[in-house]
């Protein structure tokens, strides 16, 4: 039996999870430019706690290519994080994440680190350091969610940092996709794909294709995507089911693979 392409049925719950996560991302990017090469590399994002909101924005910080700072006192927070790919370290203080952050900003390199300590202590070391963030979350978190006080805001905001968009700029719907057997034969391969239907300046949904897969860990074990125009939609379905005809194996005793490639209609 052939292989074919199925476009009906929902993918898994995790893409959901994976488009909030890419609406952050795309409002990320939409408050500093990103670089061919580096993406947001050399820039210094905090992100205040690790708590949901926070652990979105810093998943698309990496993508982005950002470095990262977060504090949570919570030691379950703090091991979920970690278990998740959230954060890459988690120190016991403000200097030792200063050391990771400083030499990863040198290098233009993502990478997130979490203080074990209080945020708001943090913060208050922060500002008494003149540690400056370049990019801050959005002003429409609430002060518990950002970490930050009124005061907090001004003075960083004073002297350079900028606050991400609490709006996302999804212009078309995010579709996902995944496959019911080899998902890591099969999804690099309708990836390639889905980059072959966009736009070749279009940095930010390449740098999203090319790296939430490394970055987003189980979040994309089994489902991938990013958002598309109806015609780009088409194309790739075109294409993804040439592909998997061309390229799976046939007799009777071959699964047959199936794909599964959904749009979602953005939230009003």
């Amino acid at each position: 039996m052939l292989p074919f392409v199925q476009p009906a049925a929902e993918p898994a719950s995790t893409s959901f999870q994976q488009r909030r996560i890419y609406r952050t991302y795309l409002a990320l990017v939409a408050s500093s430019a990103l670089n061919g090469e580096t993406g947001l590399g050399g820039k210094l994002l905090f992100a205040g706690g690790l708590h949901s909101l926070s652990r979105d924005l810093l998943f698309a910080a990496n993508v982005a290519g950002a470095a990262s700072l977060a504090a949570s006192a919570d030691p379950l927070e703090q091991r979920m994080a970690v278990r998740e790919g959230v954060v890459d370290f988690v120190v016991n203080s403000l200097g030792e994440a200063l050391r990771i952050l400083k030499n990863e900003v040198r290098k233009h390199q993502a990478v997130s680190v979490a203080v074990a300590a209080d945020q708001r202590t943090v913060v208050a070391e922060m500002l008494e350091r003149g540690v400056q963030p370049d990019l801050l979350p959005p002003r429409t978190w609430e002060d518990s969610q950002s970490t930050l006080r009124a005061g907090d805001w001004q003075r960083f905001l004073e002297q350079g940092s900028i606050a991400i968009s609490g709006e996302s700029t999804e212009e078309f719907p995010f579709a996902g996709w995944t496959v019911n057997c080899q998902h890591a034969r099969w999804l690099p391969r309708l990836d390639l794909c889905a980059q072959s239907v966009l736009p070749p300046d279009e940095l930010e949904r390449h740098r999203w294709l090319r790296l939430a897969p490394r970055y987003l860990g189980r979040l994309a074990q089994r489902v991938h995507g990013v958002s598309m125009s109806a015609e780009e939609l088409a194309r790739f379905r075109d294409l993804a089911a040439a592909m998997v005809r061309d390229q799976a194996g046939n007799g009777p005793d071959v699964e047959p693979v199936l794909v599964t490639i959904q749009p979602f209609v953005p939230e009003s």
